[in-house]
């Protein structure tokens, strides 16, 4: 007798994310969207490097002292050195030159555009370190790829060659040092994250040193308003409820944030502060986050495909 082969009824109902995971997302596309206006206010006032480093300084020791109160044991040296190195090259030299490059006068809106970037170049460094991209991450590359060309061809960064070559650099760093993570023996949880941000902070302290920083002697209301949002904000909260993301849905939705906060930095930087930028950035803005979420469609299929 020949076997009946029996269908599921297609579920057609829209589903939504659970409460805390959406007021997670709303965190994390809000407050991160907002670190470049914030970042603009604070280096009105404090030197780049300096200013990550402080942020890194403060919440480092928040963390701390929370995770030692919980009982959190120090995780084995050569696991807090490994967290530190990436640290270095995630915070020293991805948040640190971007900062710089919004020192030297690149708008808060297009160092967002900029970041955006960094699925698509954490996706190249993957493929030399054995990941083969799927056909739909190739042309999410092309396509970002395109983007970040037009992007540097903005007026907003043409008049700043130097701070676009930065602007450049820092989401690679950042693309290396998230991919090299995960070739490493890490400490779990947010030990993790306090070794990285010593690692940042160690770096950023040298860069600060050698490129004749000052701590300002008379910073202003606002620049230290922006630091201290910035540190418990950017930093502890932001940073927290992506963790949480992490843990708790797909990875496609967990960043989804790359697509999402540079259209949020480039509104707030429009709006507050009267950032110009060009229909050429514009553009640029449309076709890197069209080839970041290709890129994330290319990754989720190929899981799903796997699974």
């Amino acid at each position: 007798m020949a076997s009946m082969k029996t269908f599921r009824k297609p579920n057609l109902s829209i589903s939504f994310p659970p409460p805390l995971v959406m007021i997670a997302l709303i965190a994390i596309y809000l407050i991160w969207g907002s670190t470049y206006l914030g970042g603009a206010y604070a280096l009105e006032s404090f030197p780049p490097f300096m200013l990550v480093g402080i942020r890194l300084f403060f919440a480092t020791i928040i963390l701390v002292i929370v995770l030692r109160m919980r009982g959190m044991p120090f995780p084995p040296v050569r696991e807090m050195i490994n967290a530190a190195m990436i640290g270095g090259l995630m915070f020293g030299g991805g948040a640190g030159l971007v900062a710089a490059a919004q020192g030297m006068g690149v708008a808060s809106g297009l160092a967002s555009l900029a970041v955006a970037a960094v699925p698509i170049w954490a996706t190249i460094f993957a493929s030399f370190l054995g990941y083969r991209p799927t056909k739909v991450e190739m042309v999410g590359l092309a396509v970002g790829i395109s983007g970040v060309a037009l992007l540097n061809m903005e007026n907003g960064l043409q008049s700043q060659p130097l701070g676009a070559f930065i602007l450049l650099i820092g989401p690679m760093m950042w693309a290396f040092g998230s991919m090299m993570s995960n070739r490493l023996r890490m400490p779990d949880g947010f030990m993790g994250t306090v070794f990285q941000m010593i690692g940042g902070f160690l770096v950023l302290m040298v860069l600060s040193y050698l490129s004749g920083e000052q701590f300002p002697s008379n910073p202003s209301v606002v620049s230290t308003v922006a630091v201290v949002y910035l540190t418990l904000f950017g930093t502890l909260v932001a940073f927290s409820a992506y963790m949480y993301l992490v843990r708790t849905v797909r990875p496609a939705l967990a960043t989804s944030y790359a697509y999402v906060n540079p259209v949020i930095a480039v509104v707030l930087g429009m709006t507050i502060r009267a950032e110009p930028i060009t229909s050429l950035g514009i553009i640029a803005m449309i076709v890197i986050v069209t080839g970041v979420i290709l890129v994330m469609m290319g990754k989720q299929t190929e899981k799903v495909k796997c699974d």
